[in-house]
């Protein structure tokens, strides 16, 4: 019987790791994939972090490279491999959780090769879990290659002839770039009038500003903070304007309907498509968790990662309680408030 479980091996599953080490806790991190920081490498090949090194650190150790560095996804993996080996973390990999629910006083999460019990459990699976594309998308002839920028790693991935990106996120727009930059004809279907911030201001860092002006520490229960928590996300570092204008960059709207080899959007009707790159975002799954109460949106409701089954915690969701719970040098914050809450109701119960 394990005093924890952690479910989920990157950077909220090891700062909770960090924190449980301290209390002398026995626990288990598992994770899915074959190896620590898979869930960054399996990204697209030219990803790199809009937050510079200096603001990556997990709890106890700082990201191994010169200040302004703007990190590789091989960067994030490296420093999490060396993290679990500096901090001696118990991670199991290629263990998929199936189930979690509760029998009295501890837990069994069920995975492929059988069950762990454990007194409590954090999951810390972030907000990436399933990739969403529209239902239409099935009405799309094989003939047309479609992949979700889950599953993208660069353009060599593509049939030649034109292709259409889909999505005006910072993913969108990064795979749109590069997508664009091989010379073929590249739709754009998305909004066009985002907010961009650039990387650097006055010579500082965007993320230095953000910290100076405690942009990142508004809590989601602050009318500031829910403002910001209900609007956009601006795009950062990404020269949105300069890839909008190129001459083979055809912006086209919304994405409403398709029909074979024609797909049907706010502009025109497109029908010489060979690739859609969906860049669509994600839904959240935590139907696998037993008695869990969700928001409209589908995440678990709960008071900075406090569920409302004891014993249940999350961490690494999006505005878990600030704009800074998603960044990967924001994390230890919630990591240590959990710590702080689970060590308080330990003395409480003694």
């Amino acid at each position: 019987m394990l005093d924890f479980v952690i479910v989920g091996g990157a950077q909220a599953g090891l700062s909770i790791a960090y924190y449980l080490n301290e209390l002398d806790k026995s626990y288990v991190v598992v994770d899915k994939e074959k190896e620590v920081g898979a869930s960054w490498l399996n990204r697209w090949d030219s990803l790199k972090l809009f937050t510079p090194s200096e603001f990556n650190n997990l709890p106890g150790m700082d990201f191994p490279a010169k200040k302004g560095y703007y990190p590789t996804k091989e960067d994030v993996a490296e420093y999490f491999k060396n993290y679990v080996a500096k901090f001696n973390i118990d991670v199991r990999l290629n263990t998929l959780v199936e189930q979690v629910s509760k029998e009295e006083d501890y837990f069994i999460l069920k995975h492929q090769e059988g069950e762990i019990k454990s007194k409590n459990v954090v999951i810390a699976t972030g907000p990436f879990h399933i990739p969403y594309t529209p239902s239409f998308s099935k009405k799309i002839s094989e003939d047309i290659f479609q992949i979700h920028s889950n599953y993208y790693k660069n353009p060599g991935q593509l049939k030649k002839g034109p292709a259409m990106v889909v999505g005006a996120g910072d993913s969108g727009f990064q795979i749109l770039d590069e997508v664009s930059q091989t010379n073929r004809t590249t739709y754009f279907s998305g909004a066009t009038d985002v907010r961009v911030l650039p990387q650097e201001i006055l010579g500082k860092t965007l993320w230095w500003w953000f910290t100076k002006i405690g942009f990142l520490n508004f809590s989601r229960k602050t009318w500031l903070g829910k403002k910001l928590s209900q609007s956009k996300q601006p795009i950062i570092g990404t020269d949105v304007k300069g890839i909008l204008k190129r001459d083979n960059v055809i912006p086209v709207g919304k994405t409403k309907n398709a029909k074979g080899e024609i797909i049907i959007t706010e502009n025109r009707k497109i029908e010489e498509l060979k690739n859609i790159v969906w860049a669509t975002g994600y839904r959240p799954n935590f139907s696998w968790i037993e008695g869990l109460e969700l928001t409209k949106d589908g995440y678990p409701k709960h008071n900075r990662g406090i569920s409302n089954i004891e014993g249940l915690y999350f961490i690494g969701l999006p505005w878990l309680h600030t704009r800074g719970s998603a960044t990967l040098g924001g994390i230890k914050k919630d990591a240590q408030y959990l710590a702080n809450y689970i060590e308080a109701e330990e003395k409480t119960l003694a």
